[in-house]
């Protein structure tokens, strides 16, 4: 309730819509064709139903959209119906001019009831670790893992890239310009501009990644770091925690760890961590307030903490319906009670009366190019979901349509890329200035 809350203040008050993987290389080999398949037979993908293939691909994956698809293939049958006391109508190239006028409104009346299902979000955001589950978000990821499909297109790490000015004059992250610049040498990119931009200790001992995914960054700083730093990475899927701890074995990197823990209430003391790092996690955070106080409360003294996440604009002016209606969609979608601005950040940051400084930008300019090459790369490499089966492909579609509404609402700047970082205040003015506030509430 609290993040329903939150998201109506964030827009108006405008009503919300709500209603054990296995080993593999980070990039596999193409699948064989269907026809070389041994268990080819009923189970093929022409022989799916359309109940079948409205249903959701795993457990968490969706609502199922069966009834929709039969209304759609009901009225789609009802427009091309023949009519006899039409049959001599005019014809062309052959057929009379009733079946090919119902046939182009038949496609249309589809095309639109398909825009209709893929225009409404199958995905709303459930809690979870406070009701005893991972909720939705913990589901997604651990589904999301299971299926490999993201592992595969997105390599180790699920977040966005980087394309210098350099890059994208010559065209990377474009249809052509695909291969410019690969598409998970960019996340790599992303990584070390972050760390450099983040001011962090020059040997930070104790590196905490929160919603560390299959731990592609934590492993990525742990090598950049040294052994004499240990990162530690926290997640709420337990396949994710599986998977990172499988490629930190592969990869021989010992001083990288992971476990399943909230962001929210973490079981780390006070004054742990010398860095503590969160890339594109906040984004699920139903509480954004408890979000940033955790991980500056698990944030030594001196130490740095840098966040990376999609915000929404400051507001005013005020969104408007249009803008209400794409954000929605937006948390629905992909799992996110709601939004805020950077500049929201940046508050709940300096509120927390702990930061000796405050810093932030907006990276949408070097990020953006993401939303798009991902699809570029399954253009050009499609047969991991080609032999998937229809069910994939309509979670596939249903994932470029959501990529290309993120990439949309970035460039008009209904959302920004947020970079906020900050050092903690040392030891001694952070106790005096709790024993100020200890002493004020007494009197």
């Amino acid at each position: 309730m609290q993040a329903l809350s939150a998201r109506h203040a964030l827009l108006g008050g405008s009503p919300g819509i709500r209603t054990s993987p296995t080993a593999r290389p980070a990039r596999r080999a193409r699948p064989v064709a269907v026809a070389a398949r041994s268990d080819a037979g009923p189970n093929l993908p022409g022989a799916l139903s359309v109940a079948d293939l409205a249903a959701p691909v795993l457990k968490s994956h969706g609502k199922t959209v069966a009834n929709e698809i039969a209304l759609v293939s009901a009225k789609s049958a009802a427009v091309v119906a023949k009519d006899p006391a039409k049959d001599t109508a005019p014809t062309v190239a052959g057929l009379p001019v009733t079946h090919v006028a119902g046939g182009a409104l038949a496609a249309a009346g589809a095309a639109l009831a398909l825009k209709n299902i893929f225009d409404r979000p199958s995905r709303a955001y459930v809690s979870g670790p406070e009701d005893g589950g991972l909720g939705t978000v913990g589901e997604e990821y651990d589904a999301w893992t299971e299926e490999g499909i993201l592992e595969y297109y997105w390599g180790e790490h699920i977040h966005l890239g980087w394309y210098s000015d350099e890059d994208m004059a010559k065209g990377a992250g474009t249809l052509l310009g695909s291969n410019v610049k690969n598409f998970i040498e960019a996340k790599f990119d992303f990584v070390d501009k972050m760390l450099e931009w983040s001011e962090c200790p020059p040997e930070p001992a104790r590196v905490l990644d929160v919603g560390c995914g299959i731990g592609g960054t934590s492993r990525h700083l742990a090598k950049r770091l040294g052994p004499n730093s240990q990162v530690q990475g926290i997640t709420l899927s337990p396949n994710q925690v599986k998977r990172a701890t499988e490629l930190a074995k592969e990869q021989d990197v010992p001083n990288a760890s992971f476990q399943v823990m909230n962001a929210l209430a973490m079981d780390f003391p006070d004054d742990t961590f010398d860095l503590v790092w969160a890339c594109e996690s906040g984004e699920h955070m139903p509480d954004k307030k408890k979000y940033v106080e955790e991980m500056i409360r698990v944030l030594k003294p001196g130490g740095a903490v840098v966040i990376a996440t999609w915000c929404q604009r400051e507001t005013p002016p005020e969104f408007t319906e249009e803008e209400k209606a794409n954000l929605e969609f937006l948390y629905e979608e992909w799992a996110h009670p709601y939004f805020v601005s950077i500049e929201e950040y940046v508050r709940l940051m300096e509120g927390t009366d702990k930061m000796a400084t405050v810093g932030s930008a907006n990276w949408v300019k070097n990020t953006i190019r993401s939303w798009r090459h991902s699809i570029w790369v399954g253009v050009w490499d499609p047969w991991p979901v080609v032999f998937k089966g229809p069910r994939i492909w309509y979670k596939t579609i249903r994932e470029i349509v959501t990529l290309e509404r993120m990439h949309r609402a970035f460039d008009c700047d209904l959302m920004t890329y947020g970079m906020m970082k900050g050092k903690k205040k040392p030891a001694a003015t952070v106790n005096a200035a709790s024993d100020t506030v200890a002493v004020g509430s007494e009197k």
